[in-house]
């Protein structure tokens, strides 16, 4: 199942200052790489833990 559309309707949900957190069994790498193409300059990426067995990240709305 491809999560990805998810993440971005709750990023697209977000108004200007608010953020979530995110959390995966892997880095989400591509998904950082997806959110650089689409949506440049209107997102943050924050790590907050990096495995081994959890990532969590806060992305927010520039």
């Amino acid at each position: 199942m491809n999560r990805h559309p998810l993440i971005f309707d709750q990023f697209e949900a977000l108004d200007s200052g608010e953020d979530f957190i995110l959390v995966n069994d892997h880095d989400p790498k591509p998904l950082y790489y997806q959110f650089q193409a689409e949506r440049t300059d209107r997102f943050t990426w924050e790590y907050i833990e990096q495995g081994p067995e959890a990532w969590r990240v806060r992305i927010g709305r520039r």
